[in-house]
């Protein structure tokens, strides 16, 4: 019997394929977007933190492979000094709050940016950052395009994140889940991830990142409404051609 993990891989494990969105790619939008913050900010020397998903899940794993490849240039070169890198057990928000709590009192209050590996743990870092009078000077990135993301970004707290559009990811596996079914090849085959044990033929869809210029995107493909995520903030939607 063929299997499909769906968008998280099983590490070891016996699955036939793997539909997912690429997770290094999205932490390397995560990294760019982070850069692009401080390119922006004028900051040619910057204190940041990484603020990295739970230790046990495979893709943090990945998102950090990949706002490492941006990253880690800079911080070898001393452009970037690397304060403290953690990773928060099971995703926890509340406990994402305690650890960046240390890691901004680790940097004595100054800290240019953090590099968050979703939004629950930017957001997290953004409700220390506003209780500090910091939020909106530190570059903070995020995943997963929440109300609470977009509305974090329009409002200047949020610097970025990244969109995955799940009716895309849900079509290929319906897709690779049929050829399956009527004994075909499949055609969507994108290439292979290592789960530890075997290389797994995958379906790897490609995530976008967002600024506030195109948080309209997010709401036009549907996947959160304009009624959420501006009320309240109506003048910045309007702004931002929402």
């Amino acid at each position: 019997m063929k299997t499909i993990d769906y968008d998280r891989l099983t590490l070891n494990g016996s699955a036939s394929y793997y539909v997912s969105f690429d997770s290094q790619v999205a932490g390397r939008l995560q990294g760019e977007g982070i850069k692009a913050c401080l390119d922006a900010a004028g900051k040619t020397k910057a204190r940041i933190v990484f603020l990295n998903g739970s230790p046990t899940d495979n893709n943090a794993t990945l998102f950090k492979a990949g706002y490492e490849l941006v990253l880690r240039p800079l911080i070898d070169s001393e452009r970037y000094t690397l304060v403290d890198d953690q990773a928060v057990p099971d995703w926890d928000r509340g406990k994402a709050g305690v650890i960046f709590q240390e890691q901004l009192l680790k940097a004595g209050g100054k800290l240019d940016a953090v590099v968050a590996a979703n939004e629950g743990l930017g957001l997290a870092a953004v409700e220390v950052l506003e209780k500090n009078k910091l939020n909106g000077k530190v570059c903070v990135s995020g995943q997963g395009s929440t109300v609470d993301g977009l509305r974090a970004i329009l409002k200047g707290d949020l610097t970025s994140t990244v969109y995955k559009a799940i009716k895309a990811e849900a079509e290929a596996a319906a897709t690779l889940a049929i050829a399956l079914l009527n004994g075909a090849v499949p055609t969507n085959i994108t290439g292979s991830v290592y789960n530890g044990t075997i290389n797994v033929p995958s379906v790897l869809l490609i995530p976008v990142a967002i600024t506030e210029a195109n948080v309209k995107d997010v709401i036009a493909d549907g996947f959160q409404t304009r009624e959420a995520v501006c009320v309240g903030i109506g003048y910045l939607c309007t702004a931002n051609g929402i």
